[in-house]
């Protein structure tokens, strides 16, 4: 069968998971030890991002095959730690890590095993084929010295046959076996898309687990040049040059060097060729990659459903973040240190144009810490972080904090938000404040464009502690009023609610009228932030041409529902002010006007008496 989809998208099993990488974005789904599958997703910078001569071939196999190496091994660290699930109660030792050192023993695991397994393989590959050969050479003295290239094809060969072996070692380890299914379903799901079927459990099952891609064909590949490469360069430095110094260590130690130095031209022939035959699928080159998939079915075994299951997310969420911009990022829930969960969240917000205070108030709320404390180290459990990320990932997306938290703290009190209302701003606790001074025992109050009710809702509260104050809240919106009845419900707040568009339904007089009315400019809608634009109800932020629609039809009624010495205070938009007390002035009798500002000295309050 003939592939009909071409994709860059490749992978690699990782502990209980698998890895997929595209051009935009990596994701990585494992199944941790409760059943449960947890992904994390991030977005790498895209080829045509990177500086031209990143681009050119043979250099760009060395930038990818870097990348794929600190990508997949962070893959691979993080996986550990996601798919291992803590004990409900830690061991003494790692409270004693956590409280004394402020340190994660997760952490620590992780960079001793990065450290461990980077030795382990220059010591396999690098060192130990070297020592053999010197072994060998030394007893057979016909075989030549470095610069011979028979030394160096014996070198390169038990470099290949220490890769072979180390593979057939891992077979015996129940965990690498597991490992190697779960590279198998991450070799089946990219052949299954790549064939042009749908990606199913059953579908996925039915494909291939070789493929012209893998990262094991690609060692194969470096392998074989690096002996002709190796070879080239050995009988170069120590046949032609002549450089031999006699000792021994010396020159183990020079060889070495050497070899260092040559892996990246290496690894840029190796990826140009694995391109190339990947892109071939002629039965011509079958002999070439042969040798490759024969390695592939020691390193790829038959997976199960719920393995592939893991392999066709990570897939999908690849493919979606290379087609979707505004795909959201994930992170896997952790033991963490708090000042790495803060720093990772405000890099990915800065990265939205997010404000990170946002990130702080997350941290400060779920886990009950003043924000002012949050530069004390300690350590994020894993339930923690589950918490925290929950709210992090749907902040990501764009929809206002508080509506994610479901609730926000206004001039003391809590009120339910969501999208049908806007979110309290602290600058309009200046008009709360205003209003409760100017209120007296026996006045009655009318909050127009009431929203979430926390206008009306505080200065019940407040005023309800000293003297006796009727208030009434109206608004246009029937969704609006039921959260603001909600939010007189939980704050025990006496108001009474009338669904009205402006004075349309209202009867009677009062001592004030208060207001909070949309005051951006119509043309300025779409300039607003997007957590604004895209969340908040436009209803309540569209103020007409300039901005003052509703102060002009507030001022055309008011006489009609003051009394005489009565009061109106209104918020305001910036610059806003003086053209709202030329409106009242023009279209009512008013006996003075004042406007207060707010604590960035903008002119918030228009005060006018009648």
């Amino acid at each position: 069968m003939k592939k009909s989809n071409c994709t860059y998208i490749g992978g690699q099993a990782v502990i209980q998971g698998v890895m997929m990488r595209g051009k935009r974005g990596m994701a990585t789904v494992v199944r941790d030890d409760n059943g449960e599958l947890q992904m994390e997703a991030k977005r790498i910078k895209p080829p045509e991002k990177r500086k031209k001569w990143m681009r050119i071939p043979f250099v760009r196999g060395v930038v990818n095959f870097v990348a794929s190496l600190v990508g997949g091994t962070q893959a691979l660290m993080r996986s550990s730690e996601a798919a291992i699930t803590e004990e409900e109660e830690p061991s003494k030792f790692t409270k004693w890590m956590q409280e004394k050192w402020k340190i994660s023993v997760g952490d620590v695991i992780t960079s001793i095993a990065t450290i461990f397994g980077v030795a382990l393989a220059l010591v396999l590959f690098l060192y130990l084929p070297g020592l053999f050969t010197g072994m060998i050479a030394d007893a057979a003295p016909v075989i030549g010295g470095k610069g011979s290239i028979w030394y160096n094809l014996i070198e390169g060969g038990f470099r290949l046959a220490v890769f072979i072996l180390y593979i057939l070692f891992t077979l015996l380890l129940p965990s690498m076996r597991e490992t190697y299914r779960y590279h198998g379903a991450e070799h089946k799901t990219i052949n299954c898309y790549e064939y042009g079927k749908e990606l199913t459990v059953e579908n996925v099952k039915s494909c291939s687990r070789l493929h012209d891609r893998c990262g094991t064909t690609f060692i194969f590949i470096v392998l074989t040049i690096s002996i002709l490469v190796f070879s080239l360069v050995g009988w170069l430095v120590f046949g032609v040059a002549g450089l031999n110094t006699g000792i021994g260590i010396v020159n183990n130690l020079i060889a070495f060097l050497i070899k260092l130095c040559m892996l990246p031209l290496v690894a840029g022939v190796s990826y140009e060729i694995l391109k190339l035959l990947a892109k071939i699928q002629s039965p011509i080159v079958l002999p070439l990659k042969a040798p490759g998939f024969l390695l592939q079915k020691l390193t790829t075994k038959d997976p199960t459903d719920e393995m592939i299951e893991c392999a066709i997310l990570a897939f999908n969420k690849v493919l979606d973040m290379d087609a979707n911009p505004d795909s959201p990022e994930k992170t896997f829930a952790t033991e963490t240190k708090l000042s790495k969960l803060l720093a990772m969240m405000k890099k990915s917000f800065a990265e939205k144009e997010i404000d990170d205070s946002d990130a702080e108030w997350i941290v400060s709320l779920l886990l009950d810490i003043p924000r002012s404390s949050l530069s004390e180290e300690r350590i994020v459990t894993r339930a923690e972080c589950a918490k925290i990320l929950n709210i992090f990932e749907q902040r990501l997306t764009g929809r206002p904090l508080w509506y994610v938290m479901g609730d926000a703290s206004f001039y003391g009190y809590t009120f339910k938000v969501d999208e049908r209302v806007l979110i309290p701003r602290p600058e309009t606790e200046i008009l709360v404040r205003q209003a409760v001074s100017s209120l007296k025992d026996g006045d009655s109050m009318l909050d127009l464009c009431t929203g979430s009710g926390a206008v009306a809702v505080a200065v019940a509260c407040e005023t309800a502690k000293t003297k006796r104050v009727s208030v009434t809240a109206t608004d246009i919106s029937e969704a609006a009023l039921e959260i603001a009845k909600e939010n007189a419900w939980k704050n025990k707040a006496n108001v009474n609610f009338i669904q009205s568009d402006l004075f349309e339904n209202v009867r009677g007089r009062f001592n004030l009228i208060t207001a909070n009315p949309p005051y951006i400019k119509s043309s300025e809608i779409e300039t607003l932030s997007k957590d604004v634009r895209d969340f908040e109800p436009r209803l309540a932020l569209d103020g007409g041409v300039d901005g003052l629609d509703f102060y002009r039809r507030i001022a055309e009624k008011i006489n009609r529902y003051l009394v005489r010495g009565g009061m109106c205070i209104l918020e305001v938009g910036e610059d806003q002010a003086q053209e709202v007390i030329k409106i009242f002035q023009a279209a009512s009798r008013c006996d003075f006007a004042m406007v207060v500002k707010d604590l960035s000295g903008v002119e918030r309050i228009v005060k006018i008496g009648f």
